[in-house]
């Protein structure tokens, strides 16, 4: 198989762990209006994105962002997010990968690619 996928279906999920404590949370909760007002102006730019929860299902710990976007745009979309600003996050993992299945890529989109 080639390695020229469509680009229209070449995203980057990123993944966001959050460093451990109580402060972390409190800033997460300080920081999350201009977060959410950053997320509405690069909305055209997000496949999916929202926070991650902990076991409990009810404890923040992360984020996970999809982009419409190569690794690069993605992390420059990161880096103006006020979290990012606000170094809430311990790790940061960029990952692009080929949307080949799945209502956001439209169904079976590997079938028009593999002949």
């Amino acid at each position: 198989m080639s390695n020229s996928f469509p680009l229209d279906k070449i995203f980057t999920i990123v993944i966001c762990t959050d460093k451990p404590g109580a402060e972390i949370n409190k800033k997460r909760q300080e920081t999350l209006k201009v977060h959410l007002d950053h997320v509405e102006k690069t909305i055209d730019d997000i496949l999916v994105a929202g926070p991650v929860l902990a076991d409990d299902g009810k404890t923040v710990c992360g984020s996970i962002l999809v982009y419409k976007a190569d690794r690069q745009e993605a992390q420059v979309m990161l880096e103006a997010d006020p979290y990012f600003k606000a170094n809430i996050w311990q790790d940061i993992s960029y990952n692009v990968f080929y949307g080949a299945a799945g209502d956001a890529v439209d169904g079976l989109a590997y079938k028009a690619f593999i002949k």
